[in-house]
């Protein structure tokens, strides 16, 4: 796709969001101004497979090339993948994307959010369906801590909110628990009438997206005075905070100040639950100079123009 450059052809920058649910791509131009976006399905390496994944990509980069002319010349691209956590995942992925621009730097998903940071240095929180942090220091160093999964961890993210909040809602439907309006809540969220209608809407090849959008439901519940889901919102804010307090050890950061990209579902869009995150990272450090990552693919390919030696990148 890069094809045989003249010296009047004009040159952008790629940057790719794939995820468990979508692939994202699009392309800014040296000024950093975005002339080009296409979206497809997962691309998700270890969900989906290499060779769908590979089609995935390659059709949101399709959409985005449809966009501009085809004298444009990608000089650079930032590739965050979900699922490319081991040397492995990378070395087999990365011979098919290499055709995408000169350049291509391929890391987990999760390293995108350090794109919006200066330099690239700091720490992203990131809490979606699941949550991870992951900081970079000035040398270039990266750590995280979180990122496990639903069964071993994503502390804080939508989908611990979601099982939370129904393992709060069927201890009171049993009375084994305290009185919490969440289960209303999620009955009528999932429009069903009866608690015992929970056990064949949850088991039956249990979608961790659909657990964690009922964190929606904990959300309002608490800003209605729910004691039950105000803790349970509370206590995953403390989780989160404790993941970047994790990974700031790990980096040894000073702790006067700290360059924080919030970036997923929750942090983006549910302004109650991040004020929450944040003030319990106030009490942690006297400065957060906080940035909000909405568009990963876009930060990265902003951030590819000024990447000098995209080979350089240490992968997490």
């Amino acid at each position: 796709m890069t094809g045989q450059q003249n010296q009047t052809d004009p040159v952008c920058y790629l940057g790719i969001d794939g995820g468990g649910s979508k692939t994202q791509a699009i392309l800014v131009d040296t000024q950093g101004l975005e002339i080009g976006r296409g979206q497809a399905g997962s691309s998700n390496y270890a969900a989906v497979g290499l060779t769908k994944a590979v089609e995935h990509i390659t059709n949101a980069v399709t959409q985005a090339r449809a966009q501009i002319a085809d004298t444009y010349i990608v000089s650079k691209a930032w590739i965050g993948l979900a699922g490319i956590d081991t040397p492995q995942g990378h070395t087999e992925m990365l011979p098919h994307l290499q055709a995408l621009a000169r350049e291509v730097l391929l890391t987990n998903d999760a390293e995108l959010g350090l794109s919006a940071l200066p330099q690239a240095v700091g720490v992203v929180l990131i809490a979606g369906t699941g949550s991870i942090g992951l900081g970079r220091d000035q040398h270039g160093q990266i750590q995280r801590a979180g990122g496990w999964g639903h069964i071993l961890g994503d502390e804080g993210s939508g989908y611990a909110l979601g099982q939370r909040a129904l393992q709060a809602a069927v201890r009171f439907a049993d009375g084994r628990g305290p009185a919490t309006s969440l289960l209303k809540q999620i009955l009528s969220h999932w429009q069903l009438t009866e608690p015992y209608e929970l056990i064949t809407k949850v088991y039956p090849g249990e979608e961790k997206a659909m657990i964690a959008r009922l964190s929606i439901c904990v959300i309002q519940a608490a800003s209605e005075g729910d004691a039950i889901a105000s803790t349970i919102l509370k206590q995953a804010a403390n989780e989160l905070a404790m993941t970047v307090c994790a990974v700031v050890r790990k980096l040894n950061f000073a702790a006067q100040k700290l360059p924080l990209a919030l970036s997923g579902g929750l942090l983006i869009h549910e302004h109650i639950y991040r004020e929450l995150v944040l003030a319990q990272l106030h009490q942690q450090f006297k400065a957060l100079e906080v940035t909000l990552v909405n568009e990963p693919a876009l930060s990265a390919a902003k951030a590819a123009i000024h990447l000098d030696n995209l080979a350089t990148w240490k992968r997490a």
